[in-house]
């Protein structure tokens, strides 16, 4: 009896070793990766950034639970997560955000990168917006960051993008843009992804830079001659935060088949990059387009704030020449 006493406290005290262990391994991990002593201010890292005049540049992914692990500690401020030209699958979105969190958090100590989605919904005009509001709102509930909308034409159909992104909570210009949609439920998840309260998450899941406090980003592309004929009207429209050019569907919408986003680009393709990036400026928004290691420096000089072309090694020079502080 007394020998199986013995043996049952030293089984104890194994297993109780093993989860000491395991839950110091964990910690340790944790305070490694918060290792450069960073504090983040905001939720959205790409909004502290461009807040503190820094560019951004993006990765993409598209992936379940395993594939937000894999992501977690990405050289990126944000994922475009595309579901334009990928299937619509809002539950594949949710396992990737949890992922996210999983693996995290980042190298600057947020508890995910910045998380922006494409969907398959175009801006051809506010009716087409409206049917499809139900695409904005199922992919901001999953706990994302932004949304970009794919082929803006008409101003009244941002528009309608926007306050389909918006709680009626959130009062600035809905003279402009109308009552928010948003309702109540979609915030549960969601700010379990931010680490924050419910209550919080619904005061902070506004759009930025028209709210200060909002953390969400809303971008649009001008990516075709009609949405380009309408882009000053288009830029207008209270609660962007960014806008491009689309050079592959600009350049497509031409009858260029090359699909080029790097130089050089059709002429065509390049005056509406230009055209783009001065309305940009106009109304304070932020431009998207592709950068290289030889020419991110120069890009950044002409105005770029948001470097495309999913370079690792871009991201390293522009980083370099901004002297950027937040780790990544």
């Amino acid at each position: 009896m007394h020998c199986t006493s013995n043996i049952r406290w030293l089984y104890i005290w194994f297993y109780s070793f093993l989860i000491w262990a395991f839950l110091f391994r964990m910690d340790t991990h944790a305070q490694s990766l918060t290792h450069s002593g960073y504090h983040p201010r905001r939720i959205n890292k790409c909004i502290e950034l461009l807040e503190d005049g820094q560019p951004i540049y993006y990765a993409a992914a598209y992936g379940g639970y395993e594939k937000g692990r894999e992501m977690a500690q990405t050289w990126a401020d944000y994922i475009v997560f595309n579901m334009e030209h990928n299937p619509l699958d809002f539950g594949l979105l949710r396992e990737f955000m949890k992922g996210l969190v999983d693996g995290g958090p980042t190298p600057s100590g947020h508890r995910t990168p910045a998380v922006i989605v494409v969907l398959p919904l175009l801006g051809l005009d506010a009716a087409t917006v409206r049917a499809g509001h139900w695409m904005i709102e199922q992919a901001l509930a999953q706990g994302i960051h932004g949304i970009h909308l794919a082929r803006a034409r008409d101003p009244k159909a941002v528009k309608a993008f926007v306050r389909a992104a918006r709680y009626p909570i959130h009062k600035q210009a809905i003279d402009v843009l109308g009552e928010g949609l948003r309702g109540w439920g979609s915030h549960k998840f969601a700010a379990w992804v931010w680490g924050v309260s419910e209550k919080e998450y619904l005061q902070k899941a506004d759009v930025w830079p028209l709210n200060p406090q909002g953390e969400i980003m809303l971008g649009v592309k001008i990516e075709d001659r009609h949405a380009l004929a309408n882009a000053e009207k288009t830029l207008a429209v209270p609660g962007l935060c960014f806008a491009e050019h689309g050079p592959r569907d600009m350049g497509l919408s031409y009858g260029y088949l090359e699909g080029r986003a790097d130089p050089p680009v059709p002429p065509e393709v390049a005056a509406a990059g230009d055209r783009v990036l001065a309305l940009c400026k106009k109304y304070g928004l932020f431009f998207l387009d592709n950068v290289l290691p030889d020419n991110v420096i120069q890009q950044i000089k002409r105005g770029v704030m948001i470097g495309a072309g999913r370079r690792r090694d871009s991201a390293e020079v522009g980083r370099k020449f901004t002297k950027r502080k937040m780790p990544w």
